[in-house]
């Protein structure tokens, strides 16, 4: 087993993969010790870490800016609660809607157990047809006590729905993705296209570090919305662009939205392509979390956007990476902790007969603090080196580096953070929706402390334009 990795080993880690100077990590002070959440697995450490690069990389920008040397403070129970800060989030003083179908969950297969993931309707509806039966849980399960885990799983994927079998880790290691995703770094920044340096405008006084640099958000549910959250909270400019015909979780964007400006575009017509490529010409930093390929296909693959906006930073979240036999399939944050064998470890670290999640949707945050980590350590290579670039984070990948992060002996006796204490990590603010508190951002840099300029608004409020 691996042994217990640090905070500071952790993040040191992440700002290495990064390609950030070593000196830097002095002015971070970490706070806090596991267990943050109940788990085996190294959850608060992942929090701290991710969030605590992400706000480094924005000190360094600040820095290259002209803007002042700060400390960057990331306390672990504060991270470990932004970690699933939708759970936390309310609305007029009450809970959003529950994100989650009622026929998504586990179910027990002749021979082991499947994830479902029918948040949206169309995943929905296919699995009911694939399945032949009613929407109801029971019939959901009675359907799938007949199907074999793997079996179910690559027909659900082949007609394009999301389910995944539950594995244990040696049987997902011997997968040929696992092999895949082994051979590859916890994320990876590469150069795609010639451009000149181009230097950071000096930062107007008090300004936070991101101030001025514009990102287009072409996410949707969690990891990527977080990441593009995050450029917000360091003083970004956010553009999420959604298209009307397409599905989303509405309950979600109250708290990942935070920050941006709202606006839509129906990418199978011409003209709002067109709109599109007028926005990204104006635009450092382009980040999709679609299907592998969706966005290619319509002429916004990252060569492509790389040739229309020399300089661009293009970031992109997938499922399982992006090489191996499933590079290309798409998948959530539970499908991948399925998969890839938490599930089960959880069950057996906490003695329980069922498998058990984690307390967090881990991998999707993780994921987006680590493409908020990338994007930046690409504006700053950009800045020095001149060039286009390509971040890509993908869940599987982060799952490796969560697991590699070690166990926590007694994890599962940790306690829920304390009212008390989360009362001091959340903050309010008004917003279309009403009166929101949500959770702050972990990441504090000692100046310019983290704050959302903007509340969160129902998609397509803005007009699509800087």
């Amino acid at each position: 087993m691996t042994a217990l990795h640090t905070p500071s080993q952790a993040l040191a880690g992440l700002w290495h993969a990064a390609g950030g100077e070593p000196a830097a990590l002095d002015a971070v002070a970490l706070t806090g010790a596991e267990p943050a959440l109940p788990s085996s697995f190294a959850v608060g450490t992942a929090a701290q870490a991710s969030i605590a690069a992400a706000a480094l990389a924005a000190r360094e920008i600040g820095c290259l800016r002209g803007g002042p040397a700060q400390q960057v403070m990331v306390d672990m129970h504060h991270a470990a609660v932004e970690f699933r800060s939708e759970r936390y989030l309310r609305v007029n003083g009450e809970p959003p809607a529950d994100p989650w179908d009622r026929i998504a969950g586990l179910y027990r297969c002749a021979d082991g157990w499947v994830r479902l993931h029918t948040n949206f309707p169309h995943h929905r509806d296919g699995m009911l047809q694939l399945l032949g039966c009613a929407y109801d849980k029971a019939a959901v399960a009675e359907a799938l006590s007949h199907w074999q885990a793997e079996a179910l799983e690559t027909a659900a994927n082949e007609a394009g729905l999301c389910a995944s079998a539950l594995r244990r880790f040696e049987q997902w290691d011997a997968h040929p993705q696992a092999r895949a995703v082994a051979a590859l770094p916890v994320f990876d920044i590469e150069r795609i296209g010639d451009a000149p340096p181009q230097p950071l405008p000096s930062l107007p006084a008090g300004a936070p570090p991101l101030h001025g640099l514009r990102v287009l958000d072409l996410t949707r549910v969690i990891a990527g919305p977080v990441a593009a959250r995050t450029l917000a909270a360091h003083g970004a400019e956010v553009l999420l662009i959604t298209g009307p015909h397409l599905p989303t979780i509405a309950s979600l964007v109250p708290d990942t939205g935070r920050g941006k400006r709202a606006a839509q575009l129906d990418l199978r017509l011409p003209a709002e392509r067109e709109r599109l490529r007028g926005l990204v010409r104006q635009a450092d930093v382009f980040l999709q979390g679609y299907r592998p390929g969706g966005l290619a296909l319509l002429g916004f693959g990252a060569e492509a956007l790389a040739a229309l906006r020399p300089g661009l930073v293009v970031a992109s979240l997938t499922a399982y990476g992006p090489a191996g036999p499933w590079a290309a399939r798409h998948g959530y944050d539970s499908l991948v902790q399925a998969a890839t064998g938490f599930n089960l470890a959880e069950a057996e670290a906490a003695g329980a007969a069922e498998p058990k999640v984690l307390p967090a949707q881990a991998l999707d945050h993780a994921s987006g603090y680590l493409l908020a980590l990338g994007i930046q350590a690409a504006l700053l290579r950009r800045a020095v080196e001149g060039g286009s670039w390509h971040v890509r984070v993908s869940l599987a990948q982060t799952a490796r580096w969560l697991r590699g992060l070690g166990r926590v002996p007694g994890g599962w006796a940790a306690p829920e953070p304390a009212a008390e204490a989360l009362q001091g990590w959340m903050e309010t603010s008004e917003s279309p929706f009403g009166r929101l508190q949500a959770v702050r951002h972990a990441g504090v840099l000692s100046v310019t402390p983290p704050r959302w300029q903007r509340p969160a608004v129902p998609l397509g409020t803005h007009a699509p334009a800087w």
